[in-house]
């Protein structure tokens, strides 16, 4: 037999007795109540397997009281049967109507009575751990879920970063082969060029007075003005040289491969290197001056990291300010802009055991709502085409999952937008 609890409801004494008694020397535990307002405080209070209730009761009657209880959330789904004549078949459809599950007639018989209250507590039973199943499954399929969205956001952060990093990659080493060829060579070129000077002074210090022609060649060249500016040049060639070799070097930064474990790295070179990366997003157009930029290092200790991986968030979070930025200037001329510039300020402040690092614009902002799911995986702001949706999600899951840090998002609606990235030293 299956025990539960059971409320009954009846205002004829004689009648609640019996089925009380019935009940309790069957093992169930009986509550008791003669009107529908008093059954409803005890099925919230003390909320009962089973309720067995009389369709005639003074003031609020057994139908009422049904009612009650399949609006209220703490008694909606407990099982309800009426007790009624056996010659009212429209009250047993009306009873059906509003949620009954059965009917049992009066007087009852004493097997009739416990074979129904038996029925319907097995399928109470059975259907709390149907229910307990489907909550479980669904538990098990959003963990299934979850995880599959994970490695969704993993695969396209690792796809597109080995795209990209191969890209720069080979474009350093593309240039680096003629940088190297064309430094190699330039102390050389100064080398003749001060022996052929050295050769030119001796011949002027050994015939002063050359003929006519060789005379009218000195003045159509210029001699004394080569002799001066020639050095010029090539020393403005090494600077050419060595500014290249620093570009070279900050796209390898940018497009290092992670290894399996974290490794020591400067912040700044990896927002420097992304900022080189999108350095003609932030110059001047025809259709706005160039973005201001602000940088505000404090001095930070290396942060033991995936350097790669921290690169694509300073790039997804650089890039969408950017974005921001040139979708706020609509409607505005070139004037309006220069008078108001677009900027973007990114400070990096020492912590105890970590550093911050904040990226902000002053651009439109977002209200409240946006800000909220601005992390959500798939959602996005921009035109159709424009975004995926994932680069956020996947800036969170780089630096709170992946290196244990936290990033937030502070944005007001006309007030612009910034992101803090907080990362410890391990």
């Amino acid at each position: 037999m299956v025990n539960g609890k059971i409320l009954v409801v009846d205002d004829a004494i004689e009648h609640l007795e019996v089925a009380s008694g019935v009940l309790e020397a069957a093992g169930y535990e009986v509550m008791a109540a003669q009107d529908g307002d008093r059954a409803l405080q005890l099925a919230i209070e003390r909320p009962p397997d089973l309720i067995l209730i009389d369709v005639c009761l003074p003031g609020t009657d057994g139908f009422q009281t049904c009612q009650q209880l399949k609006i209220h959330p703490e008694t909606f789904a407990i099982p309800v049967i009426f007790m009624t004549v056996p010659s009212d078949p429209e009250s047993q459809i009306k009873g059906f109507d509003l949620g009954g599950v059965d009917y049992i007639s009066k007087p009852f018989q004493k097997r009739e009575l416990l074979a129904r209250v038996k029925t319907h507590l097995q399928l109470r039973q059975w259907s709390r751990t149907l229910e307990n199943h489907v909550a479980e499954r669904t538990r098990e399929l959003q963990a299934a879920l979850d995880l599959l969205n994970r490695s969704q956001l993993q695969l396209v952060q690792s796809e597109k970063m080995s795209a990209l990093g191969n890209l720069v990659a080979g474009v350093a080493h593309e240039i680096n082969n003629p940088v190297g060829f064309i430094g190699c060579n330039l102390q050389p070129a100064e080398d003749y060029l001060r022996d052929l000077f050295g050769l030119i002074e001796l011949y002027q210090e050994k015939y002063p007075h050359p003929d006519a022609e060789i005379a009218a060649e000195i003045d159509a060249i210029d001699l004394d003005y080569i002799r001066d500016d020639l050095p010029k040049l090539l020393a403005s060639m090494k600077l050419g040289v060595e500014r290249i070799r620093h570009i070279s070097t900050s796209l390898r930064t940018f497009s290092r491969t992670d290894k399996e474990h974290k490794v020591p790295f400067d912040l700044h070179e990896g927002i420097d290197s992304t900022l080189l990366i999108l350095k003609h997003r932030l110059q001047a157009s025809d259709r706005r001056p160039a973005i201001e930029l602000l940088k505000e290092y404090d001095r930070i200790p290396e942060i033991w990291c995936f350097p790669g991986q921290l690169n694509q968030v300073f790039m997804n979070l650089i890039a969408n300010a950017i974005d921001a930025l040139d979708e706020g200037n609509a409607g505005r001329s070139f004037e309006e802009i220069a008078a108001n510039p677009n900027r973007i300020t990114i400070r990096t402040k020492a912590i105890s055991k970590g550093a911050i690092v904040e990226i902000e614009d002053n651009g439109v902002g977002m209200c409240e709502e946006v800000r909220q799911r601005i992390f959500e995986p798939g959602f996005t702001t921009k035109r159709v085409g424009k975004g995926t949706g994932l680069g956020m999600a996947i800036a969170r899951q780089i630096v709170e999952e992946k290196h244990g840090g936290k990033i937030a998002c502070y944005s007001e609606l006309g007030k612009g937008t910034k992101f803090a990235i907080g990362l410890s030293l391990l």
